[in-house]
């Protein structure tokens, strides 16, 4: 067991990546050696979560300034006195970046233990608690109240409800449980709300639930880019065909002052319904969301000319 284990991708994938780091030109410019270390240190780097956690601040509510004082008084509490700075990136004038701390490798590891996917196990690396349907198995006499360990099952294999799991697993901290075993699977229907608060994660990265909700957007840099390069300016009309959760629809608007007309789409009716719940709490009123596919959205008489 190990903090991280090797990467690995579909086959498709490692083709790509491979023809891009031991191509014959770079190897030609650097050395097999040194084109090979680069592509190791891609590999080893996807292993980890990002060194910083980035937010992007609603610049149509407040200003960075006030809104970084407001952030790193609230990591004060969250972090119980460390002295965790809040960062403004040096060029990306709406980012603030929180340095995440880790890996903790002196944590113990409690026998209780608490199986997630890895979906959920990413977003524990990123500072969440445990949400119930991130939950795949739990030990067998797991109580409400209790100290467990989390583990995310990094390859999939464990089988939901299972009461051990001995398949590749990484260990991302340790929590309290707020359900018992027969609670999160004996159930009827689905349950939602935390199952495991985490209390020592093996990174310390800020949770962002429920913390200036209308000030803050947790968003990674690259999307944030992306709002940035497009340069939306006020009054004009912008579609997003993809647009669910929100996150460059949402900072679109923000750029354009909410003067214009954002059009959002997505052909799922529950991610359309996110995208409206988050411009509501970012008090953006030019954004409109339409549940559609956006491959589909020229009429028949338009497309046999466009």
């Amino acid at each position: 067991m190990t903090f991280f284990p090797k990467i690995s991708f579909q086959p498709e994938v490692e083709e790509y990546l491979s023809k891009v780091f031991r191509n014959r030109e770079l190897i030609a410019a650097l050395g097999t050696e040194e084109a090979e270390r680069r592509y190791q240190s891609l590999l080893s780097h996807l292993s980890h979560p990002p060194a910083f956690t980035t937010v992007r601040v609603n610049t149509c509510l407040a200003s960075v300034k006030h809104v970084k004082s407001l952030l790193f008084d609230e990591i004060q509490q969250q972090f119980e006195g460390l002295n965790v700075p809040v960062l403004e990136h040096p060029e990306i004038q709406d980012i603030l970046l929180i340095p995440v701390i880790g890996p903790r490798r002196d944590l113990r590891r409690h026998d209780s233990e608490v199986i997630v996917g890895a979906h959920c196990g990413y977003s524990v690396l990123r500072g969440a608690h445990v949400y119930v349907p991130g939950i795949i198995s739990t030990s067998k006499f797991l109580k409400a109240g209790g100290l467990v360990s989390v583990y995310s099952d990094i390859e999939g294999k464990c089988k939901r409800g299972a009461k051990e799991f001995g398949g590749i697993k990484v260990f991302l901290g340790n929590g309290i449980s707020e359900l018992s075993r027969n609670e999160i699977f004996g159930s009827n229907g689905p349950l939602n709300g935390m199952g495991v608060r985490m209390i020592e994660p093996v990174y310390l990265s800020p949770s962002f639930d429920n913390v200036l909700s209308s000030h803050l957007f947790l968003q990674n840099l690259p999307s944030v880019v992306v709002s940035h390069v497009l340069n939306p300016q006020p009054g004009e009309r912008i579609l997003d065909m993809c647009a669910a959760p929100g996150g460059k629809t949402t900072h679109l608007a923000t750029l354009m002052h909410d003067k214009g007309e954002v059009i959002a789409m997505d052909k799922i009716a529950n991610k359309v319904k996110k995208i409206k719940q988050n411009a509501e709490l970012l008090q953006l009123n030019c954004i409109k969301a339409f549940c559609y596919d956006g491959t589909k959205a020229l009429s028949d008489e338009k497309r046999g000319d466009e």
